[in-house]
């Protein structure tokens, strides 16, 4: 700008002797120039304004994930070490008061594994939530760490909001809990534990808006819709609770999934609760794979298939502005391929044999892997990456077209169809001898 002011002035200086008595001329050209070098700096103001704001906002988005991350790795880290200590606390009691889980006909287990796996997931869970609601009911809503939320571009406001929320799913949590507990202690009958379930799941859907839409309006239809999900995953969770580490692994997978489609829909609150699941399972897992050293029971499967059909139902999957389709809602469908292949193929085997299918047996997915000569480890970590791989194509539902949606919906049949047919060899085998 400057540079070119004083260029103009000296041609300004060139112009003045050629014309001689031109004054009014040469008035009105300089300040024609004047405002012709107003008129630069002017834009150019305006253009660093820009630039700073545009700089400005970035820092900001740079400040707000980074501080975001901050708070996830710390969410994650201090559920994780909270469940690794309450598991080895109560692995001790449990093993000092005998509550433990003894082998029994038609069970995998031949070997006498202490219980309260599910107490260690339940205190864990229930501990950090409360926590982090008090602290920011107490100390974010009235500003004593009103940085945090400037940081991280959260207001505090839509959180208490959601307490209520929170509090019917820590009243459901904590029925399923003593349900479960129960049941270790007493073996209740299994309609009994349906009814408790439904109940519950009808007061989440109801309540704390745990429920899917589908598109449909009447919320009477969609919380109906809705228990019966819940009850399915629950107990799909419950019957994957049959070889060490293999409900736990899972559960900790479909949740990375599905806290992946929470961030990249921006719900905070519900990507916070994934990552107090998954870190609350990881420290679980230390204790829990294979061989185990402590069992989760019913009072710990009851809740991970409540957490993880929470989690299906409150995660956002349609994307208007993105895709503008209606198919990434089955993305819950696909993430939970697995553990619904296991929970429908040996309630079907177990009907087709005159049994009940609430009564356990060595029939299930697991089991009839390991009969191909398979360890507990193998089997374990085959159905994890079977269920990896049907997740992670779930994670691109959202980002693709009708033709991509079909080949992601084909691949995870064929994950499963290989699967069967890999099942379906053993019995061949036998026919032949």
């Amino acid at each position: 700008m400057s540079f070119r002011a004083s260029r103009q002035g000296e041609a300004l200086h060139r112009i003045k002797p050629a014309f001689g008595g031109a004054s009014r001329e040469i008035c009105f050209l300089n300040r024609f120039l004047r405002f012709a070098s107003l008129r630069d700096a002017s834009v150019e103001m305006t253009l660093g304004l820009f630039n700073r704001a545009e700089l400005s906002q970035n820092t900001k988005g740079v400040f707000t994930i980074q501080t975001l991350t901050i708070l996830a790795i710390a969410l994650l880290a201090g559920s994780f070490l909270l469940s690794l200590f309450l598991t080895s606390l109560t692995k001790k009691l449990a093993e000092r008061f005998g509550f433990v889980s003894r082998p029994i006909k038609d069970r995998f287990s031949t070997r006498s594994v202490p219980l309260g796996g599910g107490i260690a997931i339940f205190a864990t869970i229930t501990t950090i939530l409360i926590a982090g609601a008090l602290a920011i009911k107490f100390l974010l809503v009235p500003g004593r760490l009103t940085w945090i939320g400037r940081s991280a571009n959260i207001n505090p406001a839509d959180f208490l909001g959601k307490i209520n929320q929170l509090t019917i799913m820590l009243l459901s949590i904590l029925i399923l809990f003593a349900l479960g507990l129960w049941d270790d202690i007493k073996h209740l009958g299994p309609f009994f534990k349906l009814a408790v379930q439904f109940t519950v799941a009808i007061l989440a859907a109801s309540l704390a808006e745990i429920r899917v839409e589908f598109f449909i309006e009447n919320k009477i239809i969609t919380s109906a819709l809705s228990a019966v999900w819940i009850v399915l995953i629950i107990n799909a969770f419950n019957f994957l609770d049959n070889m060490d580490g293999l409900s736990a692994g899972i559960a900790v997978i479909a949740g990375s999934i599905l806290f992946t489609a929470a961030a990249i829909s921006g719900q905070v609150f519900v990507g916070g609760l994934a990552l107090v699941f998954i870190g609350t399972l990881l420290g679980f897992l230390v204790f829990n794979f294979p061989p185990a050293k402590i069992f989760m029971g019913d009072a710990g499967s009851l809740v991970v298939g409540f957490f993880v059909a929470m989690l299906t139902l409150r995660t956002t999957y349609y994307h208007q502005a993105q895709s503008g389709s209606w198919y990434p809602v089955l993305m819950p469908l696909v993430v939970m391929a697995v553990p619904l292949y296991d929970f429908i193929s040996v309630t079907l085997l177990r009907i087709s044999q005159g049994k009940s299918p609430f009564v356990g047996d060595t029939q299930h997915f697991s089991h009839r892997l390991k009969k191909h000569g398979l360890t507990d480890t193998q089997t374990v970590l085959t159905l994890y990456l079977a269920t990896l791989c049907t997740g992670l194509g779930a994670t691109f539902l959202y980002q693709v077209n009708l033709a991509g949606a079909i080949l992601i919906f084909t691949q995870t049949f064929m994950i499963l169809a290989i699967i069967a047919i890999f099942e379906a060899t053993n019995k061949n085998d036998k026919t032949a001898d």
